[in-house]
């Protein structure tokens, strides 16, 4: 298995400043063109990059600066995926909602193109020597959970097993091979179906799509490893659990258990970034499935909110994460990125500096290391 960075890690959005919004909005209106909102781009994270090299992290992502969504610009872009847009819904009550994105496989998956390899070459030169530069994208599960059987076209698969799962475990091993040719040596896997089977909502839905909850933690698992097992020799693969991070909501709660066994111990991941900011991720006893060689990053400090966490009481939980899993096969993070969509949380920009520094300050206390 192969070692994060450091003890202190970040799960890799931040909210982006209010000149590359003004300049994607200029884009959609065709005042500019993508060279030109690529060049701004460019300047944002040149930034960004600078930013978490000052607070003293050791992975450095890119802000998911060029993304819209955390997993639409990547997914959209393999062959045989369309994704549709979301639209706004209006409540009884007059509120207003965002309707998750629709993504469906219509044709047979396959990696049309490299689609990370140039936005990490960028980064990579922005990147100080000592530091990883890291790749976020979506976990493959989300080609099918969104949507269950219904949601894959049965002209191109009449049966998911096995030529789904391995066709969609080819084209991400196809990027996975595309990035390590380019340099990248760290990948995480953002997913929140696994979460979202923790919550009894979630699997009474994935029921009604015809699905058994209990069951799809195992396949998941076996669909993750075929992509691992298609990983480049060298290469960090993690994967970060979501419950939902849309402009500082929640979509999902309830304790690891039902996923636990499933996740830590079947799947073939170097790591785990798994969310523990409040009372909706339960307590640690899942974390007991975590065999020797693998870590579970604590996602402790909330990146929903700008109130700080104290310090002494992110030290006792993770003491009490010991109690489950040995204190080296342990590492603190927030508990998500700070702005997993071009929206963002309702946070302050300072609040991501303090946030991020109060990890590193509390990890390099708990386990000494810099």
């Amino acid at each position: 298995m192969m070692q994060l960075p450091a003890r202190y890690d970040h799960v890799g959005s931040f909210l982006r400043p209010k000149y590359l919004l003004e300049a994607r909005a200029q884009k959609a209106k065709g005042d500019i063109s993508a060279a030109q909102l690529r060049e701004v781009e460019d300047r944002a994270i040149a930034e960004i990059v600078k930013f978490q090299e000052d607070v003293g992290l050791h992975s450095i992502t890119d802000g998911e600066f060029r993304r819209t969504y955390f997993h639409i610009d990547f997914l959209e872009q393999l062959g045989g995926v369309k994704t549709d847009v979301p639209v706004t819904i209006r409540k009884p009550d007059g509120s207003e909602e965002l309707a998750p994105p629709v993504i469906r496989v219509i044709d047979k998956v396959r990696h049309a193109k490299d689609i990370q390899k140039a936005d990490f070459e960028y980064l990579k030169s922005q990147v100080s020597a000592g530091r990883t530069p890291k790749v976020t994208i979506p976990s493959p599960t989300m080609l099918h959970f969104r949507g269950g059987r219904a949601g894959i076209s049965k002209e191109a698969y009449p049966e998911l097993e096995p030529t789904f799962y391995d066709d969609v475990a080819q084209a991400y091993g196809d990027e996975l091979r595309s990035l390590h040719a380019a340099g990248c040596r760290y990948v995480q896997m953002d997913d929140t179906n696994l979460a979202y089977l923790c919550d009894e909502k979630m699997r009474e839905a994935a029921r009604q799509r015809g699905d058994d909850p209990n069951e799809l933690p195992h396949r998941y698992a076996k669909f993750i490893n075929k992509v691992v097992a298609q990983k480049p020799a060298g290469m960090l693969l993690a994967m970060h659990l979501c419950r939902g991070n849309f402009r500082s909501t929640h979509a999902a709660a309830g304790n690891y258990e039902p996923v636990a066994e499933a996740l830590l111990k079947e799947m073939d991941i170097d790591a785990y970034f798994m969310e523990y900011d409040d009372e909706r991720s339960g307590d640690f006893r899942p974390l007991r499935y975590l065999p020797k060689g693998k870590t579970v990053v604590l996602g402790l400090v909330t990146t929903k909110f700008g109130q700080l966490e104290d310090k002494d009481a992110l030290k006792r939980r993770i003491d009490e994460a010991a109690k489950y899993a040995p204190m080296e096969q342990l590492a603190l993070s927030p508990q998500c990125g700070f702005s997993s969509t071009v929206h963002g949380n309702l946070i302050a920009v300072e609040d991501q500096r303090n946030k991020l520094r109060l990890v590193v300050e509390t990890a390099r206390e708990m386990w000494g290391v810099d």
